[in-house]
């Protein structure tokens, strides 16, 4: 929580005490000021939160309310709450204080890293955090690229940046559906209109990826997975631009991560390293038809299988197979049909 908001509270606002929305970081911060100032602090957290992370809330002392799906919900619950216990509210990311807070972020790593650098990845959610970190940035080294990360169905920044207003994400996914990207403030949309950003966004399997490579390097098992936004898109920048022999640092902003999704992102990190294929078949249901099917696999190795029974006449298979090289799933696919034994296509 940076401390440039936490300054401009009076006597009185403090005394009444502070209430925030969010999905887990920005309350842990809030939590936390509010302990070191003697300050009541109310955290409202969507219910689809990590334990973990109300968990960590709750040891800082923070009250957490737990209310709605995502952000928004919780967002406009805290709204509620503050006007019915006249508290202030502190913003996660549309507040210029924070956003002044959070450009730190981009003052340490211009300190920490005096030599060449070409460009900074910043995960994007609401927009306050790569504000903060842009203008920073590009007062001090305009020559630096600052470049925000979203997927493509948490895209909501850039669709506001690219119609100069506030606009929802489109839908949600899975690994992140706490985190679909919510539609950027006035303040945080002027920022990103002046920097002149980049937005790179990817498909949920590729987010995935760049796990297992993060923690064979780095303590980061438990990172979230907002945090490796900004690493994935570091690896599609350079993949899509042929990049050498440039410096480019990402903000891993994120953490907490519950143990139970971590199944959920190492089965799909071989999917988005292209390590794997995936199919969605439908064979007839008649004698010899899984035989043939599998004949069809061949030596390929499986990697994961679920075979139902639909009906009478045909039934589902869900496989996954090894791969080598990228275009070998369209070569399977066209396998299948040719032998008009299955419908089969690729999963997404």
């Amino acid at each position: 929580m940076p401390t440039t908001r936490w300054s401009h509270l009076s006597a009185a606002q403090l005394a009444h005490g502070v209430i925030c929305a969010s999905a887990g970081n920005h309350a842990q911060g809030v939590a936390l000021a509010a302990k070191r100032l003697g300050c009541r602090a109310v955290v409202v957290m969507p219910v689809t939160t990590p334990r973990v992370k109300v968990d960590a809330v709750q040891a800082l002392g923070g009250e957490v309310v737990l209310h709605g799906d995502s952000y928004s919900d919780a967002y406009a619950h805290a709204l509620t709450l503050q006007r019915k216990q006249r508290l202030t509210f502190v913003h996660p990311f549309d507040d210029p204080d924070v956003i002044a807070g959070q450009g730190t972020v981009g003052m340490e790593i211009l300190r920490q890293h005096q030599g060449p650098l070409d460009a900074v990845f910043v995960a994007v959610g609401g927009g306050g955090l790569i504000s903060g970190v842009a203008s920073y940035i590009k007062a001090v080294r305009p020559e630096v690229k600052v470049i925000g990360v979203q997927t493509a169905d948490s895209d909501a920044m850039l669709r506001s940046v690219a119609r100069r207003q506030a606009r929802a994400a489109r839908r949600r996914r899975p690994v992140c559906r706490r985190h679909r990207g919510e539609a950027g403030g006035r303040g945080n949309l002027s920022h990103h209109a002046r920097a002149g950003r980049r937005a790179s966004w990817w498909s949920t399997p590729t987010r995935c990826a760049p796990p297992s490579r993060m923690c064979s390097k780095t303590p980061a098992a438990s990172s979230s997975p907002r945090a490796r936004w900004a690493v994935a898109g570091i690896k599609q920048y350079v993949a899509r631009h042929k990049l050498k022999g440039q410096t480019l640092a990402a903000i891993t902003c994120g953490a907490n991560m519950n143990f139970d999704r971590l199944r959920f992102v190492a089965e799909r990190a071989e999917f988005g390293e292209q390590r794997e294929a995936l199919f969605a078949v439908t064979i007839p249901e008649r004698r010899g038809s899984f035989k043939q099917f599998c004949e069809l696999i061949g030596p390929r190795a499986v990697t994961e299988f679920n075979y139902r029974i639909s009906d009478e006449q045909v039934a589902h298979v869900f496989v996954g197979i090894a791969i080598s090289r990228r275009d070998e799933a369209g070569r399977i696919a066209r396998q299948f049909d040719a032998t008009r034994l299955s419908d089969a296509r690729p999963h997404r």
